[in-house]
């Protein structure tokens, strides 16, 4: 969905977008909702060097500790959990599905977190809270669904001066790369059909407002395929490992990785 998409368009994704996560929710509903002490330790406090992704946008989000955190697209409430793990004086999440919503609210309730976070159903584009009301903005895998001039505009006006949004993101920059992927019959069968890999350039486009970016990437090619082609998980992890080494010691490979960790500050 590009920048120009209007209101009708918006509404024609969210109303898709709806009826996709109840399904997704539906498949959801016997899953156990406690997350294992493993990934609640995991994702408390990596390192900077972590070669995994969303383990270094946890490490950007740090000690929150008497701060409100957006989870923007909190799903079924997942990273609402592990933010609060952090600190987070306030958990507020964002979904549009009511579903998922509910779900997330049980997980959270399980976790002992109820009091101090709050779900709402609402749309990323036009989110139901006040101007500067939020320290730091967490958004995993949202951006990529959404028009990106009203995401931008929106996280812009709900930060606070001196706030952060930390984004992770699909990125598909290279042209050979985008051709060899359509040549791949796999997809993964949670994908909504208005999802789109991201470039750089639109994510710089989307950071315009804000007053400093930086950004790292993830996962060059070999370790998709690995990941696509079934490999045992410890192959995947040397992989992962493997990748962050190379893209650390030749950084101009980023333009081939499909992943960015993003910090703005407003």
């Amino acid at each position: 969905m590009n920048a120009a998409a209007n209101v009708e368009d918006i509404r024609k994704w969210e109303s898709v977008e709806i009826e996709r996560s109840a399904g997704e929710a539906q498949k959801r509903e016997s899953e156990d909702l406690r997350l294992t002490e493993e990934l609640l330790e995991r994702y408390l406090n990596p390192p900077f060097e972590t070669p995994y992704q969303l383990e270094f946008a946890y490490h950007l989000l740090g000690d929150v500790r008497g701060l409100t955190v957006l989870d923007y697209g909190c799903g079924a409430g997942e990273n609402s959990v592990l933010i609060a793990m952090h600190g987070a004086e306030k958990v507020i999440g964002i979904d549009i599905s009511p579903e998922l919503v509910e779900i997330g609210e049980k997980r959270l309730s399980l976790h002992g977190f109820a009091e101090n976070a709050e779900l709402r159903v609402g749309s990323a584009h036009e989110l139901p809270l006040e101007n500067e009301s939020v320290d730091v903005v967490f958004g995993m895998a949202i951006l990529h669904h959404l028009d990106l001039q009203m995401a931008s505009a929106e996280v812009f006006r709900v930060l606070k001066k001196g706030g952060r949004a930390i984004f992770l993101e699909p990125v598909r920059n290279s042209k050979f790369v985008r051709f060899v992927r359509n040549l791949i019959p796999y997809q993964s069968h949670d994908v909504s059909p208005f999802e789109r890999p991201l470039t750089d350039a639109e994510l710089e486009k989307f950071a315009d407002r804000f007053s400093a970016v930086r950004s790292r990437a993830f996962s060059i090619p070999f370790v998709n395929l690995i990941e696509v082609l079934g490999f045992p998980e410890s192959v995947l992890h040397s992989a992962i490992r493997l990748d962050g080494k190379i893209l650390k010691t030749a950084p101009f490979l980023k333009n081939y990785a499909s992943v960015r960790v993003v910090e703005m500050m407003k």
